[in-house]
């Protein structure tokens, strides 16, 4: 399955919806190209939608954090909304919630960009406390 990016914006935030899978080969060529779009802005704010990824290998996630490095190098960042359950397993081995703010809400997402409003982080804990009970987390899509 190949990765699909739409492109859309809210309040001047990017917010790239990813869909397919973020691998080696022509995926993180699409990754790329979808973020070298991004960095013509300046300072550009950006949230990686992964509602519909269904895979992040070892190089979709290196192509994620050198999106996150080359952003913050120009005077931009990236967050991410909707990490799914295929993919949360990428928290603890590969610490991304280190380098991301992760949102499991969009407008969430969006209000971190604002200081002064209202906004509730993503709680990796609770996730997985929820994952194991069988009750995991749906996304909610505020669009």
């Amino acid at each position: 399955m190949s990765l699909d990016i739409t492109r859309r914006e809210r309040e001047g935030i990017v917010l790239l919806d990813l869909k397919g899978r973020i691998v080696a080969g022509p995926e993180i060529s699409v990754f790329w190209s979808a973020i070298e779009g991004v960095s013509k802005t300046p300072e550009p704010k950006v949230i990686l939608n992964l509602h519909e990824v269904d895979l992040i290998d070892s190089s979709g996630l290196g192509a994620m954090v050198m999106c996150q490095t080359h952003l913050r190098k120009i005077g931009g960042v990236a967050r991410l909304a909707f990490l799914n359950k295929d993919n949360f397993h990428l928290l603890p081995l590969a610490k991304i919630d280190t380098v991301f703010e992760i949102f499991d809400d969009e407008t969430e997402a969006v209000n971190s960009f604002f200081p002064g409003r209202e906004i509730r982080r993503f709680d990796i804990l609770e996730f997985v406390a929820q994952f194991k009970e069988g009750q995991a987390i749906e996304p909610r899509m505020d669009k």
